[in-house]
């Protein structure tokens, strides 16, 4: 639905920190599914483990904030909107992620209210629940380029 391109319209994530490759659902205002797929080449694994490489379970939780963010900024302006990390609750780790999984990564609504947005993720691979947890995020206007201004994302 969404190529990585119309992905990096929305996020201000670049390499080696945008972790959604493509969005394959989408109801608007409602749910949305991306997909990361992870490789070995990863500059994560370098260091995490070099003799048992797993996915930093903080950065499957960003993946999912990432495809939650996108899901809010389509519903409130896109591209002039940034979102902002506000909340994590009822994080669990279930399983690891390793190189070659692909992680399918869905975000549902579970509440908004102006510019905040609550909705619960679940990361898994090839069926089974990696990782989840309820995100909230807080959509702000977008800084100008080159202005000095940054957020915490």
């Amino acid at each position: 639905m969404f190529s990585t391109q119309e992905i990096m319209q929305l996020l201000p994530h670049r390499y080696p920190f945008l972790l959604v490759d493509r969005i394959v659902e989408f109801e608007p205002g409602r749910r949305i599914v991306g997909l990361k797929n992870v490789t070995i080449n990863e500059p994560f694994f370098q260091g995490h483990f070099p003799e048992y490489p797993i996915m930093p379970g903080v950065l499957i939780i960003e993946a999912l904030a990432q495809v939650g963010g996108i899901l809010a900024l389509k519903a409130q302006g896109g591209e002039r909107k940034i979102a902002l990390f506000a909340g994590i609750d009822n994080c669990k780790f279930r399983r690891p992620v390793l190189p070659g999984d692909q992680i399918r990564l869905e975000c549902n609504v579970t509440g908004h209210r102006g510019p905040v947005w609550k909705v619960r993720g679940e990361a898994s691979v090839d069926g089974v629940l990696a990782a989840g947890a309820d995100l909230t995020a807080s959509l702000a206007e977008r800084p100008a380029e080159g202005s000095g201004e940054g957020g915490q994302r």
